[in-house]
């Protein structure tokens, strides 16, 4: 029996290896829900209705295409690689069912747009769970564009200040300050890169700057993606250690090289991590350019890998570093008789939240996307648009942390205020005296000897 090419119709069929009982007659599978034995079933049969514009990957309903990208119209085909036990390939070749071998029609390019709705979402009808959710992205995209432009210009500022005020104390600073210098170094690499990603995101994700800079700057972002966090939860413990135990060891000692070989350590910790992703990214070969991450097998897989890896190593673990030894030195600080300001106590607390808030929602989505990959149907469609529409949403986000680590780590301490200061005043004051120096000079430009007499008085 040869079925019509609509979607409807292999439906029906796949109906006929699902029993009353709700038993699946391939594997065996019981199901109460009559629904989801049907959304099971449909699983089997093989047909794959779905594929990507950009890099013309197959799969078998809306859903998962959804998850595979947001960026681009499908494109409704079955290709004879989608059916498991189709070889034959060619204009006039058939496709069977894969359980039961019963030929199908695979002409579903022919398809109209009105039978394009009717196409399956979750092995159900698209008209029955259709997208209701109505998201501008445009709005979305103008809204982005000036974040990243805030998060550039503020970020950029921020951080260049605190290493010019900084950076010559890198030998002499103690463990937090050590720490908080790395940071900064962090930031200041993700936001110089911060441009290209601005760009890509204006002009719909097309990635104009070849495949060398779409690794380059991936490996620069996730690094420090990494190695902020990273850096914050030990300069967090060092804190800690140094406020509540005294006679502790400094994790990162002034004296020797302990502080050096621990700090590399942690960047080169980043960069391994980085590379089990980076290794997979590649300009995708499409009318579009794109830079993705695109493994060729177990794209799955490896998706699930590397969000699992991001949420325990790059939020999990710092997080609970940073929230436990934050409330062991608030309580550390609160008992210590010389704090006068209860601000002192809060603002120990508001470095978790910050952390939290930045994170946690890029993360979740992340997570979310995750599960429904690895578990089929148990998302709307409107719940996978929303998904996807806020992902990029909280990828900015997470960068405010950018912004927010230099004033709450920098300019929010008395000690850094107290450096900018007197940094500014010895600048103000060398080139004052520069100035002088050159304008005393010129009279006697050709006496050197006076020129010596000068700069020693």
């Amino acid at each position: 029996m040869k079925l019509p090419p609509d979607p409807a119709a292999v439906r029906v069929h796949a109906e006929s290896h699902l029993t009353e009982g709700g038993q699946c007659v391939v594997c065996g599978l019981l199901f109460t829900d009559g629904e989801g034995g049907l959304n099971h079933v449909l699983s089997h049969v093989g047909v794959q209705l779905y594929a990507c514009a950009m890099c013309h990957a197959h799969f078998s309903s809306r859903a998962k295409l959804l998850r595979h990208t947001n960026r681009a119209s499908a494109s409704f085909s079955i290709p004879p690689a989608a059916l498991s036990n189709s070889a034959a390939t060619g204009p006039h070749c058939e496709l069977h069912c894969a359980q039961c071998g019963k030929t199908l029609s695979k002409d579903f390019q022919t398809m109209s747009a009105e039978e394009h709705n009717h196409s399956f979402y979750n092995g159900t009808a698209w008209y029955v769970h259709e997208c209701t959710i109505d998201l501008d992205a445009n709005v979305r995209r103008v809204v982005l564009f000036l974040l990243y432009l805030l998060i550039f210009v503020a970020g950029l500022l921020e951080n260049l200040l605190v290493l010019w005020v900084n950076w010559r104390r890198r030998h002499s600073a103690n463990g937090v300050l050590f720490c908080i210098l790395n940071v900064c170094l962090s930031d200041t690499m993700v936001i110089i890169v911060l441009p290209f990603f601005m760009m890509e995101m204006t002009i719909k994700h097309v990635w104009l700057w070849g495949s060398f800079l779409c690794r380059v700057t991936n490996l620069i972002y996730v690094v420090n993606f990494y190695s902020s966090s990273f850096f914050l939860a030990l300069m967090t413990l060092e804190r800690y250690l140094s406020l509540t135990k005294p006679g502790f060891p400094a994790l990162f000692p002034t004296v020797g090289r302990r502080r050096w070989w621990l700090c590399a350590g942690v960047w080169l910790l980043s960069l391994f991590l980085t590379l089990l992703e980076n290794v997979h990214f590649n300009l995708s070969e499409s009318d579009e350019p794109g830079c993705y991450m695109r493994p060729e097998q177990n794209y799955l897989e490896w998706y699930a890998t590397i969000t699992a890896l991001n949420f325990i190593l790059q939020f999990l673990f710092p997080s609970a570093v940073i929230i436990t030894c934050n409330v062991l030195n608030a309580r550390a600080v609160r008992a210590a008789p010389d704090v006068q300001d209860p601000r002192d106590v809060w603002l120990v607390h508001v470095y978790s939240l910050v952390f939290v808030l930045c994170w946690f929602p890029y993360h979740l989505v992340k997570v979310v996307l995750a599960i429904d990959d690895l578990i089929d149907f148990i998302h709307s469609c409107n719940a996978i648009h929303f998904l996807y529409f806020s992902y990029q949403i909280v990828l900015v986000l997470s960068l405010f942390h950018c912004v927010a680590n230099p004033i709450l780590y920098n300019f929010l301490t008395k000690s850094f205020r107290r450096n900018l200061i007197n940094t500014v005043v010895t600048y103000i004051n060398k080139e004052g005296n520069a100035a002088q120096l050159e304008a005393g000079a010129r009279p006697n430009g050709g006496d050197a000897s006076t020129s010596r007499s000068d700069v020693g008085s």
